[in-house]
This record gives structure tokens, C-alpha cells and sequence, in this order.
């Protein structure tokens, strides 16, 4: 493994990626199977704004090796379910210790189910709201300190979802939710990555 000049490391394999991908196996396959493919259905993206809110403060590898759990405990991310989990619940996602065991976080997601829901009601969805923000033209980073961590785009769309009654979805968490969901790429996959190395 050896790391280029503008912060991409060159695996084993021979493929550049960000060092953050390069970490561990499950890291790299996420990578290189997952991070920036476009996730356009409700479900979907409810998941990862999910795992993004309980991803803040912590290693996305710590979230990522618990996500087998994740989705056991929140009946696998579906918002229906998920709006209708109440005390019992939340105590037995406290008690959990399979995963992030944060109450502000677990209450968090419910109210979000809960508004991702109502969204429905106005005639529209989760993804459909989220994508609405895609930015007319992608970040340009020459190397990964160029790479911002949030944008105009997030900042609006942490707004409206605020407005819309979905909570832990500040500009950074929504600015990683578009890189991971293929709204805003920032880096390419690895077999076709923008940047020289070298």
C-alpha cells in the first residue's frame, strides 16, 4: 500500500482509493461495492440517513460493522415499522448492546420515520426530496483535503428536512448522506478515479 500525493492510497490490489476505504476489508468493499452508487428508493435512503445520524461523532467503520444489527433492530429499516416503535422498543434498543446505544439517536430515527411518512401524505417521498437537492454540478476536488465536508445544497436540504420535522440531519450529515447515495461524487470508484496517481 502506498499513498499518493493527493491523498488516495494504492491498494494491494493496485487501485486508488481514499485512505479511509483502505482500512480494513469491510471498509474497502463498502467502497467499492457501495459509497457513491446512486440510491434513488425510500427505503433505501431512509436506511443510510439512519446510519448517518448514529455514524455522527463515531467512525463510519464503527457503524458499518454494526449494520447487520442495525437493520435486525429496526426491522430492517422500514419506516413504517419504525414510526410505530414506542417504549417497549426503545428500551429494547437501549439494551442492545449490538449496537449504538445512544437514546437521542434511537428517538431520532423514529421521529424520522415518522416524518418520512407524513412526506408521503404531502405527495411525495424520502428520496424524492433528498435527490431534489442534487447540485446542478458535482465538486471538482483535486486532491482529498479539497473535498469539502459540507455544501449549499446540504445546508438547504438540512433545512427543509428540519422543517419537515426529521431531526440529526445537520449540513455535514446530510453532505455525507449525498457522497454516499450518489447525489455528489466527489471521488470515482477506484477502477476509474479522476485524480493522477502517483
Amino acid at each position: 500500500m502506498s499513498e499518493s500525493t493527493n491523498g488516495l492510497v494504492i491498494g494491494s490490489d493496485g487501485l486508488a482509493r481514499p485512505a479511509w476505504a483502505d482500512k480494513s476489508d469491510l471498509l474497502r468493499d463498502y467502497y467499492d461495492t457501495e459509497w457513491g452508487m446512486p440510491v434513488r428508493d425510500e427505503h433505501g435512503v431512509f436506511e443510510r440517513l439512519s446510519l448517518e445520524a448514529f455514524q455522527s461523532g463515531l467512525s463510519w467503520a464503527t457503524v458499518l460493522a454494526k449494520r447487520p444489527a442495525f437493520r435486525e433492530a429496526f426491522a430492517q429499516f422500514d419506516p413504517v415499522t419504525v414510526a410505530g416503535f414506542d417504549e417497549p422498543d426503545i428500551e429494547r434498543l437501549l439494551a442492545d448492546a449490538r449496537i449504538i446505544r445512544n437514546r437521542a439517536k434511537i428517538l431520532a430515527t423514529i421521529d424520522n420515520a415518522r416524518a418520512t411518512l407524513a412526506l408521503r401524505d404531502d405527495g411525495t417521498d424520502l428520496s424524492s426530496l433528498v435527490w431534489s437537492f442534487r447540485p446542478g454540478r458535482t465538486p471538482e476536488p483535486r486532491s482529498m483535503a479539497d473535498v469539502p465536508s459540507s455544501s449549499t445544497e446540504s445546508v438547504a436540504l438540512s433545512v427543509e428536512l428540519k422543517r419537515r420535522g426529521f431531526r440529526w440531519v445537520g449540513p455535514t450529515t446530510m453532505f455525507a448522506l449525498m457522497e454516499a447515495i450518489g447525489i455528489v461524487v466527489t471521488v470515482q470508484r477506484p477502477y476509474r478515479s479522476i485524480w493522477d496517481v502517483g
